[in-house]
This record gives C-alpha cells, sequence and structure tokens, in this order.
C-alpha cells in the first residue's frame, strides 16, 4: 500500500513554492517541487488576485508533473505580512472533578478561555499556542494530560491577522483548485525546519527574511513568545541597488546574489561590470561599493529585529543566539555582521532531515516549505489522538481548528 502523500504551499512576495512530500519510516521523503515566480503580492500581502492565483496554479502544476501525484487537492500553507501581529494571553478553567485527571477535553477549554481576547473586527485568530501550564499552584507545567488539580491555569502565545488579507490568500490558493487545510504563520514553520530541540529550549530567535518581509519568532524555554512581521526584506536591498548604481531591477538582483556581502571589508576592491540604464548598457562599478549599500540595509534590517527580540525577551534568556534562515539569508557576511548588530551568536538555517529530491530545498530560501511539511506532521498526530473531531469544511471552521491545536511547535 503506498504511503499517503501530503503539500505546503509558501506563497512569497517573489517566489512561490510547492511542495510534495510522503512520510516513509518516520522521515519525510520529498517527491517533487514546483517552484516559479510570485505575482500579485507585496510585503507578503495579495494586492492582485488573478495574478496571485495564477502563479500559485502555476507553482501547483509543477509540483504535480515533478512527483507524478495526479492533483494535489490540498496543501498546509504559510501566511506573513505586516497585517499579523501577536499578544500573550492566559486561559483560566475549573477542574469539574478534581478526583479524576486532567483530560484533552480540560486542556482545550484551557486554551478556548485564552482564546477570548480583545480582537477588532477586522481581525481573526490564527494561532493559540500554549507556553506551559499551571496545576493549582504547580507553575511551568509542560503537559497537564493525566495531572491532578481543581484549576487549570495555561499561558499562551495569541497570533491574529487581518481578516481581509487571510482571506484574499485563501481564494487565491482555492482559486488554484488546492484546498487549504491549515493556515501556518510563516516564522513558525521555518523553525520547524531549521532549529535544534536545544535551541528551543535553550532560547533563541529565528529570523526568516523573505523577498518583502522580515519573519521573526522568539522562542524561550521551548516555546514561542514572541513573534513578528516587518516590511522589510531582500526586495529592499535590490531597490537599494538600483538607486544607488542607476541599473535595472534585474542587473541589481543578479549583482546582489554574485557580487554581494554584508561586510564591505571583507571584498576585493575589484571592478565588475553590470548591465546599466543609459546608452551604453553596461557600466563598471566597485564591487565594495555594493557590499556598502547592502551593509547599511542590512544593518537598519537588524536593527529592526532587535526592537523586537528586546519585546519578546531578555538577551540572557536566549543562549542558542540567532537562527537566520529566508532568500537574503544567503548574502555572505550576513550572519557576521548580525553577530555584531545583536549581540548574540549568529547560524545560518537549512532544512535537514529530508529523504527524496531534496537537493534543491537545501537552501534557507525553503524553509518555510519544508517546515510546513513538518508542521503537517504534527498538526496530524494532534488531531488522531484529539476529540471531538473539530470542522474543516468553512474558513471559520478551518479558524477554529487551527486555534486548537496544542503543542504544536514544541520539540519533541
Amino acid at each position: 500500500m503506498a504511503n499517503p502523500t501530503f503539500a505546503a504551499i509558501d506563497v512569497g512576495t517573489t517566489k512561490v513554492c510547492t511542495v510534495v512530500a510522503e512520510v516513509v519510516a518516520g522521515e519525510i521523503r520529498i517527491l517533487g517541487t514546483g517552484v516559479g515566480p510570485s505575482a500579485g503580492l507585496t510585503k507578503g500581502m495579495v494586492d492582485n488576485i488573478h495574478a496571485a492565483m495564477e502563479a500559485i496554479a502555476s507553482s501547483v502544476e509543477r509540483a504535480e508533473r515533478a512527483s507524478g501525484v495526479a492533483r494535489i487537492l490540498s496543501a498546509y500553507v504559510g501566511i506573513a505580512g505586516p497585517h499579523v501581529s501577536s499578544m500573550n494571553s492566559r486561559g483560566i478553567v475549573a477542574i469539574a472533578d478534581p478526583r479524576h485527571p486532567i483530560t484533552d477535553s480540560d486542556v482545550h477549554r484551557a486554551l478556548e478561555s485564552a482564546r477570548i481576547v480583545n480582537v477588532p473586527n477586522n481581525r481573526e485568530v490564527v494561532h493559540v499556542l500554549p507556553r506551559y501550564y499551571v496545576v493549582d499552584a504547580q507553575d511551568h507545567v509542560v503537559d497537564p494530560l493525566g495531572m491532578f488539580g481543581g484549576r487549570l491555569d495555561v499561558e499562551t502565545h495569541v497570533v491574529t491577522a487581518g481578516s481581509s488579507a487571510m482571506h484574499n490568500l485563501v481564494q487565491c490558493v482555492e482559486g488554484a483548485g488546492v484546498r487549504i487545510e491549515s493556515l501556518v504563520l510563516e516564522p513558525l514553520a521555518s523553525a520547524e525546519a531549521v532549529l535544534d530541540p536545544e535551541e528551543f529550549e535553550h532560547g533563541c530567535v529565528l529570523v526568516d527574511i523573505g523577498g518583502g518581509t522580515t519573519d521573526i519568532a522568539v522562542f524561550s524555554g521551548g516555546a514561542v513568545v514572541h513573534t513578528a512581521v516587518l516590511p522589510v526584506g531582500g526586495q529592499h536591498m535590490t531597490r537599494d541597488l538600483v538607486v544607488a548604481l542607476r541599473v535595472p531591477q534585474p542587473a541589481a538582483e543578479l549583482a546582489k546574489r554574485r557580487y554581494g556581502h554584508a561586510i564591505p571589508s571583507m571584498v576585493e576592491d575589484e571592478d565588475v561590470e553590470i548591465d546599466a540604464f543609459g546608452s551604453e548598457g553596461t557600466k563598471t562599478v566597485r564591487r565594495r561599493l555594493i557590499a556598502e549599500v547592502l551593509q547599511a540595509r542590512t544593518e537598519e534590517l537588524l536593527e529592526m529585529v532587535a526592537a523586537e527580540i528586546r519585546r519578546g525577551a531578555g538577551q540572557e534568556s536566549l543562549s542558542a543566539g540567532v537562527v537566520l534562515t529566508g532568500g537574503a539569508a544567503c548574502l555572505p557576511g550576513i550572519e557576521y555582521l548580525a553577530e555584531d548588530v545583536l549581540r548574540l551568536p549568529t547560524r545560518i538555517g537549512r532544512p535537514r532531515h529530508l529523504a527524496g529530491l531534496s537537493d534543491l530545498l537545501h537552501d534557507p530560501a525553503y524553509a518555510t516549505a519544508v517546515g510546513l511539511l513538518r508542521w503537517s506532521l504534527k498538526e496530524r498526530e494532534i488531531l488522531t489522538r484529539t476529540s471531538p473531531v473539530l470542522p474543516t469544511a468553512s474558513f471559520g471552521g478551518l479558524m477554529r481548528k487551527v486555534a486548537n491545536l496544542m503543542r504544536v511547535v514544541l520539540p519533541q
């Protein structure tokens, strides 16, 4: 009997990546990928539904051809954008009979209690993620199931998003013929792909630098304590080169990839030739000038990341430091600049522990897509042992299902 397949779609500002996989002996085996240019999105948000729908459909079709799957019917989809915000909330419930152990139903009630927060009418709750539980006077309980007590508290991290932005994304994906299993905040998905259990436990920051946004997730004590999405990414580095060098956008992007560096002193001050505006069609620029432009924008971005880190946790609780991922994390020297600006140990995170056609995905740019696959595995495990069955037929049911899922981002 063939193993069931499942899919993930990373709808980014610069690319759309669809990945099809199966599980073999507990390991994710990649069957095929479909990567294509994105369209109709700005800073992670849909601004042209028709163009975005076509880009997603093209990526899905490529993944279907590459994997041999007849049809991708459903997928896990990442969500990001400046419309995303987060807060921490506490839920409290009484245990009906303290003589009986705490059950899944009690935990669900506590999570639902934490979900009741003051959310404007134009926003939706995406995730309610438990940080830790309190059973009577016992604090920082990781898993209260089977314990005895008269009161159950849960400290949670609540992620909300703009309703219109969510509905636009859902319409684009479903318009491409794919049903959404769950919407997942992208930095949480990326964390599943690139972080180690030790990093979760000892505290770290996941910084996913994409094309249009930079997604941040701060973890402490094995749980997420802060998330944020900054409206700055790799595209802004490219635009700075367009302005500084007076070259077309494709030439600036190529120069960034071929000659770019985050630390000017680490590159030779040689002349390089790139395409340019004007009658000549090409121009010669100093490679160190390219690095200086990129350093300025990257430093500004990292200062914004540092501000979010201060909002989420103190540096003393982030022993594992910072993990950079996303397409812009491929910029040479960015980890050294991040260590200098953030004053935390830093490494580049790449998806690992994959089988099958995984060569393409061993790159920071595909952390979100791989993380969505890992998230889906954990979510399915929780759904198989959780009752009652959560509704999935409508968009509202989708949101309730995702909001009720627990322990998803905690390391096993």
